[in-house]
């Protein structure tokens, strides 16, 4: 299976709602970032390409027939060249609003996950190298708390994206756009429904929270330890 469709907009630029729009369409299945966390062999296949080895897009890519996301998205000019017959859907917004969202979601959990969980689960530690390497460090230099420097990149890449991709082959789409440009550019039929508008940013917040909560579990650790061995040291003054 060969994809059909490949995302080329950066996360939080509807990428969910247009995962979930696509595959409504019949592009089932349709890749996201939350396959790469779900399945450890997604993330064995990303974390090697995140190594510099040469992707095995078949592999990383079988069973589905769309993209959309991080880390597929930056790779679209590589997807392109090996799927050549795939259109790419180029979802963008308001660069503000993009990086608002960005920096209080996908990069603050990445931003605040204790050092202690990746050293004590291997699969964590492996996910946040691949995501580094892959995104952070591969598209925005290390530097994406730097805000002028990321929407800057933000512009840049929307631009190169137009002038690399041929016209015919390239929709430059905002999910508030609704059914009808993405359906004709697809030709597909426009379904009698809504299009679906996936706003994922709670939950993100709430996994934030959990995040914030593991981070402080050693401090709590220690502070439990040193309290019942200072109950032992009382108990025993007074024996």
């Amino acid at each position: 299976m060969a994809l059909e469709v490949i995302g080329a907009g950066f996360g939080r630029t509807g990428t969910l709602s247009m995962k979930v729009a696509l595959e409504r369409l019949g592009f089932d299945k349709t890749h996201h970032m939350e396959d790469v966390f779900r399945s450890p062999r997604q993330a064995e296949l990303w974390h090697r390409v995140g190594l510099g080895e040469p992707p095995d897009w078949d592999a990383i890519f079988e069973g589905y027939r769309a993209s959309v996301d991080f880390p597929s998205s930056t790779y679209y000019a590589e997807l392109l060249e090996h799927f050549p017959e795939a259109k790419v859907v180029l979802t963008t917004r308001d660069v503000d609003r993009w990086y608002r969202s960005a920096r209080d979601t996908i990069f603050a959990a990445r931003d605040q996950t204790p050092r202690w969980i990746q050293l004590v689960l291997p699969q964590s530690a492996k996910m946040a190298e691949l995501t580094d390497a892959t995104v952070w460090d591969r598209v925005f230099d290390g530097r994406f708390a730097d805000e002028a420097y990321t929407k800057a990149v933000f512009t840049e890449y929307l631009d190169t994206v137009e002038a690399t991709v041929p016209a015919h082959k390239l929709l430059v789409f905002e999910v508030s756009q609704g059914w009808e440009p993405l359906c004709e550019f697809l030709g597909c039929d426009v379904p009698d429904e809504p299009f679906p508008h996936v706003n994922d940013t709670a939950s993100f917040q709430r996994r934030i929270r959990i995040i914030r909560a593991l981070g402080a579990l050693p401090a709590a650790a220690g502070v439990v330890a040193a309290v019942a061995a200072a109950a032992v040291v009382v108990r025993r003054r007074q024996s």
